[in-house]
């Protein structure tokens, strides 16, 4: 096996990635315009998706890493715009862009029309959390874009095999594909809540943070596989047992905290990037088998398709986001709402790689040995609507939302609150050193007991010193100081460690236990100021 294009793959759309971040193009979309412009370099291989590659192996990950950044908390809070999109907004958008699709293309049945909707129905998880973390989206936004996004390829996924079997001449019937989508959900959310407990035992049993990340690693790809193998939905599982262990995240140990997140920013960056990429890569392989819809026919089609499914987010949007409004105790518990939300949701459906493994998957051939009809095409439009999708409203997206000028946030209201909290911790804290301290059995000399106290109430007065008065030769706040001037501090202790280890004065080892040392009093020092 040629490994070689993968490296190049994941080295270059990491490199990417990293030029991008100093640009004001949003990186999904410099990844996606490089692999366009690579596709046609010549030597560079063709990197056709392969489903069962993407599907057991990319999404995952990509889930588990995007469901255990959300909130449990935030999301039941939004559970019905969350369900309306992620469920009824992916099955109306399999319908209308299926019978539009069947209008407007010469020949093509209705149910490959229908495939054609239901794969490029989901909004990306990837492609919506990289821009809510970009342009900064009011919190309840954000939110309902995270959860639509985490949920909606399980309705995509259970719709296009409702879709595909009609097409391939299954006899799948309404009522057989509501009963499929039943089972999937129930029996994915059923697997996550199986595994979610037994998986948070052992991450919190285990007692090295090495085995305990490599169990992390693990739980997307074992919580996906095991849904499937019971025919439920492998994403919802996925989603389940992230948000859980999200939620209890703080019963893990210190240690395996740190190193986990590390990883995870590290795998999800990889990923990540390398999706944007092969997104662009898609191009040769698609136009190779567009045959005879090349040309301005084929330019129709893809430009009908994009807008269909852009229009259409906005005919479910507005009236999912307003009618439910009619009832006083929906209004009572969301307080006034503006058109500006809604268009921004309306605005924000990127589609990405899910949609092209899915399309990628459409069998070659239908019962009786005939070609599935016009899979080629349904290919390129699939791709074109991807690549529209990213490139219209991904690029728009920003300025759109600087132009609706939506409130900022109260940063002098969450910092008092900030305060308020570690001030009640502190308190608590504290009576806890105390009781300690009067057993005897816990006996510390004064100035050890003086420093527990001493870190105490510095991180209890860290927050508020945020509110206080900026030095005003250098503009820093106290907070800003104290952190420079404990980096400098271990700066200067780390300098001469090296230096010893040069002069032979200690080994490799004993650097690397001080550093390591040093790392952490400078993490300790770095979360105190902030």
């Amino acid at each position: 096996m040629d490994v070689m294009p993968l490296l190049l793959l994941v080295a270059g759309s990491a490199a990417v990635a990293a030029a991008g971040r100093r640009v004001p193009v949003p990186v999904p979309l410099l990844l996606v315009a490089v692999g366009l412009a690579v596709s046609y370099v010549p030597g560079v291989p063709d990197y056709t998706l392969d489903p069962h590659i993407v599907l057991p192996l990319l999404l995952p990950p990509l889930l588990y890493t995007a469901a255990t950044d959300s909130s449990y908390l935030d999301l039941r809070a939004q559970a019905r715009p969350v369900a309306l999109l992620s469920v009824g907004y992916v099955l109306f958008a399999t319908f209308v862009v299926g019978c539009a699709a069947y209008l407007i293309v010469p020949g093509l049945p209705l149910t490959a029309a229908l495939v054609l909707g239901a794969v490029v129905a989901p909004p990306d998880a990837v492609a919506a959390t990289a821009v809510a973390r970009r342009v900064g989206l009011p919190s309840r936004i954000t939110t309902i874009l995270q959860g639509e996004s985490l949920v909606n390829d399980a309705t995509a996924i259970t719709a296009f095999k409702v879709a595909l079997a009609a097409a391939v001449g299954e006899g799948a019937t309404w009522v057989g594909g509501i009963g499929e989508f039943l089972i999937a959900a129930v029996g994915g959310v059923g697997v996550g809540l199986v595994l979610m407990v037994p998986l948070h035992w052992l991450r919190t049993h285990l007692t090295e943070a090495l085995l305990q990340n490599s169990l992390s690693l693990l739980i997307p790809f074992v919580a996906y596989a095991v849904a499937e193998q019971v025919h439920a939905s492998g994403v919802l599982a996925v989603v389940v047992v992230a948000l859980y262990l999200g939620h209890r995240a703080w019963e893990v140990d210190f240690a395996t905290r740190l190193q986990e997140e590390a990883v995870w920013k590290m795998v999800a960056f990889v990923l990540e990037s390398a999706v944007f990429a092969l997104i662009g890569l898609q191009l040769p392989v698609v136009l190779k088998g567009l045959g005879e819809y090349e040309g301005i026919d084929a330019a129709w089609y893809a430009l009908a398709v994009f807008l269909v499914v852009a229009v259409a987010r906005f005919v479910w949007v507005y009236p999912a986001t307003f009618l439910p409004r009619l009832s006083a105790r929906v209004r009572a518990r969301e307080g006034d709402l503006s058109w500006k939300g809604p268009f921004v949701i309306g605005w924000a459906g990127m589609r990405g790689v899910v949609s092209l493994a899915i399309a990628f998957s459409i069998p070659l051939t239908v019962h009786g040995g005939e070609p599935f009809p016009e899979r080629n095409l349904i290919l390129f439009l699939t791709f074109t609507t991807v690549i529209g999708t990213l490139v219209v409203q991904g690029v728009s997206l920003p300025p759109l939302i600087r132009l609706l000028k939506f409130p900022a946030h109260d940063v002098q209201a969450e910092t008092l609150a900030e305060a308020n909290a570690q001030a009640q911790a502190s308190r608590v804290a504290e009576l806890r050193l105390d009781e300690l301290l009067a057993d005897e059995r816990n006996a510390l000399p004064a100035p050890l007991a003086d420093r527990l106290r001493m870190v105490l109430e510095r991180r209890r007065n860290a927050v508020w010193e945020r509110l206080g008065q900026v030095n005003s030769v250098t503009g820093e706040t106290v907070d800003d100081t104290y952190r420079r001037l404990s980096r400098e501090m271990i700066s200067a202790e780390r300098e001469v460690f090296v230096r010893l280890r040069d002069g032979r004065y200690i080994d490799d080892e004993m650097l690397r236990t001080l550093l390591r040392r040093l790392d952490l009093e400078e993490a300790a020092a770095y979360r105190e100021a902030t």
